[in-house]
């Protein structure tokens, strides 16, 4: 049977590409979105859009949008995309990032209290940010959470954790069930108590909850003309342009890069399994890369220079990101599609040449 799919946050990158799916098998797709300058640039309902979509301009801090969207429709499930996503820019907009994160998810769940209606299923976007720099290995094979590097640390090229016995230490995969959540970002901070809040409400009410822990999402469609997007789509424009890319650091950051098209496959598959229960799954390609070694593939396919490693560095950084992706497979199918080299093909091809 066909159900209503209600997407905040859906006019987006991500939400364009879910929606698309959710469509296909049948669903009845509602998006509900501000349309944020920062994301949307240009005018009208966004060319990405499936046409087949329903449309609510609205704003998910205030509480007379939610009650004019829910007098209209009682979705059976609700992907959760709407977010301030800008890590470096969460630290000197704390407010902005707090009201929309944090804020307007107590508005959603207050809403459907109040339309007296508990969606069978929520499925949350959240993000690789919530463990901050994560677990860390001592070469004594000791397990420790070092926190946010310092900025003398980061000013002394001290670039990798030192384990408590004075050694250099190696960076472990994140597990949702098994690494402990230390956001060293106010987003990251931020995304944590949309888990917890949502989490709270579902098990009150008798909702499930799939929460999905996205490692970096790239691939074509995501916002050109925002400064705060993916360090690929960034990284392509220049490689475009035939123009050297800066790598930061030491080189040797090392991220989980996964496609757009296997991020939209794992949220239509959690927002299409019925589940009363409170679960967290990480999304990413698992398969970690430094992001020198990523760009140097993505200037080989562009033709442009080698990379420059040039040392600098971002305030809030974290050294490694990656994941393991054995529990999104076992549960939900999730099996990523697109290797890394195919990614960057798709993604430069993508990009508008001048």
């Amino acid at each position: 049977m066909s159900r209503t799919v209600l997407i905040t946050g859906g006019a987006g990158f991500i939400g364009c590409n879910v929606a698309q799916r959710l469509l296909a098998q049948g669903d009845e797709v509602v998006v509900f979105d501000n349309l944020h300058p920062q994301c949307h640039t240009g005018q009208g309902r966004p060319k990405d859009l499936p046409k087949d979509v329903q449309f609510i301009p609205g704003d998910v801090t205030l509480t007379s949008n939610w009650a004019s969207l829910l007098k209209l429709h009682r979705p059976e499930v609700v992907l959760h995309l709407a977010a301030e996503t800008g890590t470096g820019q969460s630290l000197t907009e704390a407010n902005r990032h707090a009201m929309v994160n944090v804020s307007g998810t107590a508005q959603l769940v207050d809403a459907m209290t109040t339309a007296k209606h508990v969606p069978s299923h929520f499925v949350l976007t959240s993000s690789r940010a919530v463990y901050g720099d994560g677990a860390w290995r001592s070469a004594s094979g000791e397990v420790f959470y070092p926190g946010g590097r310092t900025r003398a640390q980061l000013e002394a090229r001290q670039w990798d954790a030192v384990g408590p016995d004075g050694r250099p230490a190696l960076a472990i995969a994140s597990v949702a069930d098994v690494t402990h959540p230390s956001p060293i970002s106010v987003y990251g901070a931020t995304k944590l108590t949309q888990e917890h809040i949502l989490a709270t409400w579902c098990r009150a009410f008798g909702a499930g909850l799939s929460t999905l822990r996205l490692q970096n999402v790239y691939g074509p469609g995501q916002a050109l003309g925002n400064p705060y997007t993916g360090v690929l789509t960034f990284f392509a424009q220049r490689a475009v342009a035939k123009q050297p890319l800066d790598v930061y650091e030491d080189g040797k950051i090392v991220r989980d890069f996964v496609f757009i098209h296997d991020v939209a496959d794992a949220l239509a598959a959690a927002a299409s399994q019925t589940s009363n229960t409170v679960r967290t799954f990480d999304i990413g390609s698992g398969e970690p890369t430094t992001i020198e070694e990523t760009a140097r593939v993505m200037a080989r396919l562009a033709g442009a220079p080698p990379p420059q490693v040039s040392g600098r560095f971002r305030d809030g950084d974290v050294r490694a990101a990656s994941c393991s992706i054995e529990a999104a497979t076992k549960v939900l199918g999730y099996r990523p599609k697109v290797s890394l080299e195919q990614g960057l093909t798709a993604l430069l091809a993508s990009i508008p040449r001048t």
